[in-house]
């Protein structure tokens, strides 16, 4: 029942948890596609008919987690920070293998596009009333997910330790604070022009 579409998207869920799983056990240019369908169970005609290689997979598992953060029904940027956290400590080897691998770039864009989304979303409640323009809060977007990312970022390199909680705390003291800040800079710059 549901349909083809329903069927493709249960054998792409399969196929995704399975590469996550060997992820979290192999280094990535140890794993085959061989090795995925011999542990999903399906032939490898249905993994080529759904993806052009393991690399296509690990693009299309990045971007499945990211879409997953960013339809969550969460109210705070802070409260998508500890999903995107939460994930990569319940799967801290397999984004080791990734990060250490040639394909590091595509992790790091991952971030960038969870806290790019989130920030703007913020960026725009702020502003509600104020007169701030498309460019401000283009450059406050670019800005804050630079931040946030490489806040992340520094967090990976010490190899996730320390208190997330904690660290998502002080980002929010820290960026919040001086986002305020800078929207009532600009927004009085702009009553003035």
């Amino acid at each position: 029942k549901g349909g083809p579409s329903v069927a493709k998207e249960r054998t792409e869920k399969a196929i995704m948890d399975t590469f996550l799983l060997l992820l979290n056990q192999n280094p990535l240019d140890k794993i085959t596609v061989k090795d995925i369908v011999s542990a999903c169970g399906i032939s490898r005609n249905t993994f080529y008919y759904h993806y052009q290689d393991i690399y296509d997979l690990l693009r299309a598992t990045f971007a499945a987690v990211v879409d997953r953060v960013l339809q969550e029904n969460v109210t705070t940027w802070q409260e998508s920070l500890r999903s995107c956290t939460s994930f990569a400590l319940e799967n801290r080897r397999a984004v080791y293998h990734v990060y250490r691998s040639a394909y590091r770039e595509d992790l790091e864009r991952s971030l960038y596009r969870v806290s790019e989304e989130r920030m703007e979303r913020l960026i725009r409640h702020l502003t509600a009333g104020m007169t701030v323009s498309e460019e401000d809060i283009h450059y406050l977007t670019l800005f804050y997910k630079c931040a946030v990312t490489g806040i992340l970022l520094e967090w990976l390199n010490a190899d996730m330790r320390g208190d997330v909680e904690r660290m998502i705390s002080r980002m929010g003291v820290l960026l919040e604070g001086n986002l305020r800040l800078s929207l009532e800079r600009i927004a009085a710059e702009n009553g003035r022009a």
